[in-house]
């Protein structure tokens, strides 16, 4: 099943703020992401009913192994594509945004051709 935009940034999200803890809460998720209680909530439910997201008695998010499959390649993506921008020139800031616009729409196969690139050349 395939993700929107929004609910690719949200499986990001709880995967890098799981990296730093292994607690994360829904307001973490927002505050994170700068969104309202409300609005993280609804993503939230919605990715439970996909099967991505799980949530334990205390609130406690997880992600399922899909959750973190799919979150994984989508943080790789982020990360491959900021780190080529910032070797290309592009500042930091300004690379991590565009590489965060890039990540959702960018094929596989781009994608695996620019990590390969990556991988055997730096500048």
């Amino acid at each position: 099943m395939s993700l929107q935009e929004s609910g690719e940034m949200y499986l990001e999200t709880i995967y890098v703020l799981s990296l730093k803890s292994p607690y994360v809460r829904a307001v973490d998720v927002g505050e994170y992401m700068g969104y309202s209680k409300p609005s993280v909530s609804r993503a939230m439910g919605l990715l439970k009913e996909r099967g991505y997201v799980t949530s334990d008695k205390d609130g406690f998010l997880a992600l399922t192994e899909l959750g973190k499959e799919t979150a994984s390649k989508i943080y790789e993506r982020h990360t491959v594509l900021r780190d080529m921008l910032m070797q290309l020139g592009v500042p930091e800031e300004i690379a991590a945004a565009d590489a965060c616009r890039i990540e959702h729409v960018i094929s596989d196969a781009s994608f695996q051709a620019i990590r390969l690139h990556m991988k055997n050349y730096t500048l």
